[in-house]
């Protein structure tokens, strides 16, 4: 079974507060997504492998180490782009790639309308992004896609999840890790989260 984990932080808490709240203003809302975004990067790469290297200080050489694993950022858009500059910040060398859904609004069911990914995305390890795990329809639908593509190592980050979602990605993709900044109560009968924080895509770019 994949494991999931609420990665939690005094920090992460106080800014999920104003992100959550309906009267914080788009350009606000943007920059939190992407600070919290900021914070869980640290999380979400506790594990990744590293490597010595030889390097040369002021006074003299010394063993350094760098980051050993290639990795590409995908955001499924729209609102996952929201969340890929703070993680960026901290791996400027990871590839960005991008994975275009919209959810029919009767079945809930994920569309393709755009994937443009790195040549090499097969040998990288791909950070998937999308601030809400809903229903888990759209994370899953990504995540074949990218297995299609050869993707063997995928790391599913969120910012609010649904027990729903989480249960479906685990059934359908145990073999991938799933992070988010907080575990909600429900989904609606119109497949939102409860208590959520709204439509991500129309607050993050003002399209309310």
């Amino acid at each position: 079974m994949a494991s999931f984990e609420v990665v939690t932080h005094p920090l992460i808490e106080q800014k999920l507060r104003y992100l959550r709240d309906k009267d914080t203003p788009s350009r606000e809302f943007k920059k939190l997504l992407s600070e919290i975004s900021y914070l869980m990067a640290f999380e979400i790469t506790r594990d990744l492998p590293i490597q010595p290297v030889e390097i040369e200080t002021p006074l003299s050489k010394t063993i350094a180490y760098e980051v050993a694993e290639h990795i590409a950022l995908v955001p499924i858009l729209r609102a996952g782009l929201g969340m890929v500059d703070g993680i960026h910040d901290l791996i400027p060398t990871a590839r960005v790639g991008h994975i275009g859904l919209y959810r029919d609004e009767e079945t809930l069911e994920p569309k393709e309308y755009y994937c443009k990914l790195p040549l090499d995305i097969a040998d990288r390890l791909v950070i998937l992004l999308d601030p809400m795990l809903a229903t888990g329809n759209s994370t899953v639908y990504a995540i074949d896609l990218l297995k299609r593509h050869g993707v063997k190592k995928i790391k599913f980050v969120s910012i609010v999840a649904a027990p729903e979602g989480v249960k479906q990605l685990q059934e359908k993709h145990p073999d991938v890790q799933a992070y988010s900044a907080a575990l909600d109560d429900h989904l609606n009968e119109h497949g939102y989260i409860v208590p959520g924080l709204g439509d991500c895509g129309d607050r993050l770019f003002g399209t309310l």
